[in-house]
């Protein structure tokens, strides 16, 4: 008869470890994975080689519910201590973002309590002892800080499954499963920062799935800054959602879906008359996904001199208004970076995608009672709370205006105009400056000059 200590570490989960769990309550169908490789193993690169390292597996994950892991088994053969996997587990559950570890050499187990629970953060456990589902759970539940009946309602809720076999990879479920949760606990403002080929439109796919059927968010928003992106979510994961789901076109809107999907430019025009995201009111959507959410707007800041001129200064500006979508510019006083700079100085917004018309400029005034900024009395974001009323509702009035593009073009581009509510300042200027003007007035005569001579003397 072979002895315990001559059996392989899978004849120890064979006879041991499964039956164990088993007997504890554990569905060897749903709630036991054995043998689980949840990564492919570290790159490495030297010159125009790479080889991958080894994968992560881990001997036992066991799950409340089907991508809801709470407790990783590290088995060992007999020839081990019974807590000889236990650092093994502890280092995969940290990556798995799981409370309980246990380490098995078939004689029993050792348990670490990652929750901290009890005092004894360790201790060992018989065979028969093996604790159930519903204990694991609960302290799964410690370890999340899930603490009322909803939360645990809406975390518990399931994945969608096509029948294709298809599962989340590890890092998916952990975004998915603490973004669930963290809704589930009322947090309203999440980030999920995923490289590109990561699976963002699945992971997005199965948080909204999950919400969406224990109707925690019954109109729900998916927003990207490109037609590839709500192609491949429409004709994709989200085709799922079949009937339920829209797609926002040309700013015509349907409020009797309950799934919508939309480009920004889709439902933003800067006009205050024509954006279409104005027909739906403010608490119409219960979440709100943004896709690429880096992605599709931005500003710089650009002097006065930069405005106008040609060469580079010309080509940024011609790049602005053909390739991007320039559709704002703030004219600060120039004052605003003393002591440092004394240039008139402007903020340009502008997105990618779909050309506008006009160009909205919106003139920041100097506080009542002051001439100019300065390091003891510098601009202040309370400042700028006129201007964020005005940007939610565009209107002309003595500090906003708009331009034509068609205009600005036939002027070469020439970004520089001023408030026609308001007469020019007469610009004082000192001798120094003067003497300047003078010098490159007389420069451009003398090259004037000089040119006609060559003419002349060509002729």
């Amino acid at each position: 008869m072979t002895s315990k200590k001559e059996l392989s570490e899978r004849d120890i989960c064979t006879k041991y470890i499964q039956p164990a769990l088993e007997k504890a309550g554990w569905n060897p169908f749903t709630q036991i994975r054995e043998e689980v490789s949840f990564t492919d193993g570290r790159i490495y690169v030297k010159g125009n080689l790479s080889i991958r390292g080894k994968r992560k597996r881990a001997d036992y994950i066991l799950y409340y519910k089907p991508n809801i892991p709470i407790a990783i088994i590290e088995a060992k053969d007999n020839r081990h201590s019974v807590k000889a996997g236990i650092q093994q587990g502890l280092n995969y559950a940290e990556i798995l973002d799981i409370p309980s570890v246990y380490s098995s050499n078939g004689d029993g187990f050792y348990e670490h309590d990652r929750t901290c629970s009890n005092d004894k953060i360790e201790k060992e456990l018989a065979l028969d002892e093996f604790p159930t589902p519903d204990s694991l759970w609960q302290r799964y539940k410690k370890y999340k800080g899930i603490e009322t009946r909803e939360q645990e309602r809406i975390t518990a809720q399931d994945y969608f499954f096509d029948g294709s076999g298809r599962a989340p990879r590890y890092y998916q479920q952990i975004a998915i499963n603490r973004t669930v949760e963290a809704i589930a606990k009322g947090q309203n403002r999440i980030l999920l920062t995923m490289a590109t080929g990561t699976g963002k439109t699945y992971t997005a796919f199965q948080i909204i799935h999950r919400l969406w059927k224990s109707n925690t968010k019954k109109r729900i928003l998916f927003l990207a800054d490109r037609n590839v992106l709500i192609d491949q979510a429409r004709r994709g994961d989200f085709r799922h959602f079949k009937d339920k789901m829209t797609v926002i076109k040309k700013r015509k809107i349907d409020k009797s879906y309950e799934i919508y999907l939309a480009l920004y430019q889709g439902l933003i025009n800067y006009n205050e008359d024509k954006d279409a995201y104005r027909e739906f009111s403010p608490g119409f959507f219960d979440l709100i996904i943004i896709d690429e959410c880096h992605r599709g707007s931005a500003a710089i800041v650009l002097p006065d001199g930069s405005l106008t001129g040609d060469g580079v200064k010309e080509r940024i500006r011609k790049k602005l208004l053909e390739d991007c979508n320039l559709h704002t510019i703030i004219r600060l006083p120039n004052s605003v970076f003393q002591p440092y700079a004394s240039v008139a100085t402007n903020l340009l917004f502008f997105t990618k995608g779909e050309k506008i018309k006009t160009v909205w400029y919106y003139e920041h005034k100097l506080p009542e009672g002051y001439k100019a900024y300065s390091k003891t009395k510098p601009i202040r974001l309370a400042e700028f709370d006129g201007l964020k009323k005005w940007w939610a509702k565009r209107k002309k009035n003595e500090q906003a205006w708009k331009v034509d593009i068609g205009t600005i073009k036939k002027s070469g581009y020439n970004l520089d105009i001023k408030n026609p509510h308001q007469p020019e300042p007469e610009k004082q200027y000192s001798s120094g400056e003067l003497l300047e003007m003078l010098h490159q007035s007389f420069g451009k005569s003398d090259k004037l000059l000089s040119q006609l001579r060559k003419e002349l003397a060509d002729g």
